[in-house]
């Protein structure tokens, strides 16, 4: 390769790079600025291709999406002096490309610390003129819509920021607090359990009561019926025994007879002394039972 094609690719490629040098694209997510010798001369740089002059221009590109930030865990106290451990976090995005340029200089860390700042003096001043109650669920949403539009004011204005959603995602007990307080819950749901054994155990002793008085009526009921039967049996019995003794007179007093008889020697040793001529011996002396 010759000199002259050297220096005409050279210059080519000097060319290439020149031209290079002079385009910029801006991401459709970002707005651009333009700065020369660091001086601001063009702001809110749309999205696409666009032109720049080399070396002395310089663009800044920013991303006006959605962004999130958590803010660190704050304590803030309602208007019964409470204290109360927030965590929160903000979602915002730059509206403003110009004025956010001038406040923080391009720096996001800035940024987000402005916003920060702003946004922990509304929520000690939301926490400061609320119950607790209001702040944990009675208006917790109305204060999150209020801090937001308040806080908009300024930002929106001061720094191009809009802020599109303030949200608390938890409130808690500083540590102390949550003991004392758990402790009085422990100690009243041992009141309502205390509570709760009390009426099981009187409504316990009501059942037991109740079934030992139906128990009682039970088994006098069952008694009563028991000796109802009884004495219809002892009355069929002794209309059987007297239709069956004055069928047959004599073969009952044999029967009766025999059956003293057994009862009075059931043992071997029994010895009774009795008149021979007694009535007791009259089936014994004569099996007709003959006088």
């Amino acid at each position: 390769m010759g000199p002259k094609a050297i220096v005409g690719l050279a210059g080519a490629l000097i060319v290439v790079l020149l031209v290079l040098s002079t385009v910029y694209i801006i991401p459709e997510t970002h707005r651009g600025v333009k700065l020369r010798f660091g001086e601001l001369v063009q702001t809110d740089i749309q999205a696409g291709l666009h032109f720049k002059a080399p070396v002395i221009d310089q663009i800044r590109e920013f991303d006006v999406r959605v962004l999130t930030m958590d803010l660190p865990s704050r304590q803030y106290l309602t208007v019964e002096k409470k204290p109360l451990d927030v965590d929160s976090y903000v979602a915002w995005r730059i509206r403003d490309v110009d004025q956010y340029y001038r406040a923080t200089g391009g720096d996001e860390f800035r940024a987000r610390s402005l916003i920060l700042s702003r946004v922990d003096n509304g929520l000690r001043d939301a926490f400061g003129i609320r119950t607790m109650h209001e702040v944990v669920s009675g208006q917790r949403d109305e204060l999150m819509l209020q801090l937001r539009d308040l806080t908009n004011e300024t930002a929106g204005d001061e720094l191009g920021i809009e802020i599109v959603d303030v949200r608390v995602k938890a409130i808690e007990f500083p540590g102390q607090v949550s003991e004392n307080v758990y402790r009085r819950m422990a100690t009243e749901r041992e009141k309502l359990a205390q509570e709760f054994r009390s009426r099981g155990q009187e409504l316990a002793e009501g059942i037991r009561a109740d079934a030992d008085r139906q128990k009682v009526v039970t088994l006098a009921n069952a008694f009563a019926e028991a000796e109802e039967t009884r004495g219809q049996g002892d009355r069929q019995a002794a209309e059987i025994y007297a239709n069956a003794y004055g069928t047959d007179q004599e073969f009952y007093s044999f029967y009766r007879s025999l059956q003293a008889y057994r009862n009075t020697f059931a043992g071997k040793d029994d010895i009774m002394v009795i008149d021979a001529d007694s009535a007791f011996m009259r089936f014994l002396k004569d099996p007709m039972g003959a006088n």
